[in-house]
């Protein structure tokens, strides 16, 4: 089956102090992808920034775009935050570089992907930023994790 659970995938907190939503997809298919998807855990939820509320079961699925690379593994992280959607942008791009995240070309292999798919109720068109995702309805890898949160 391509759906499993691993440490703190799946994970449900009640309460958070933060007071904006964020669902973040999470994707790797370079090396361990499991733990560094720990290891992304555990850097969040002691990040004064952010703090997990939920995430999704483990997802894995093979590649789109570029075809020539091993399958993915993709979740889904619940985020509370005071970050606007861009400051959370580039979090999360710092996110992915500490995490040895490479952009050679478009849908490449990589050790960390993060995507905002969706921001409180918020809708955006921006250079940067577009929320939600514009494609995520169309993709099982956010709509399968999604359907176990």
């Amino acid at each position: 089956m391509n759906i499993f659970k691993s440490t703190f995938f799946p994970y449900y907190k009640k309460n958070s102090y933060f007071k904006h939503t964020a669902l973040i997809g999470i994707g790797c298919n370079v090396g361990n992808c499991v733990r560094r998807f720990k290891k992304l855990f555990l850097y969040l939820n002691e990040h004064p920034l952010v703090e997990i509320t939920q995430t999704s079961i483990l997802y894995k699925n093979p590649p789109f775009g570029y075809l020539e690379q091993d399958d993915f593994i993709n979740s889904l992280i619940v985020l509370k935050t005071n970050l606007s959607p861009k400051e959370l942008l580039y979090f999360l791009l710092r996110t992915e570089k500490k995490f040895k995240r490479k952009r050679s070309f478009k849908n490449a292999p990589r050790t960390l992907d993060l995507d905002i798919i969706m921001y409180d109720e918020i809708k955006m068109n921006d250079k940067k930023l577009n929320l939600p995702h514009p494609y995520f309805k169309q993709r099982d890898s956010v709509l399968v994790p999604l359907s176990y949160l």
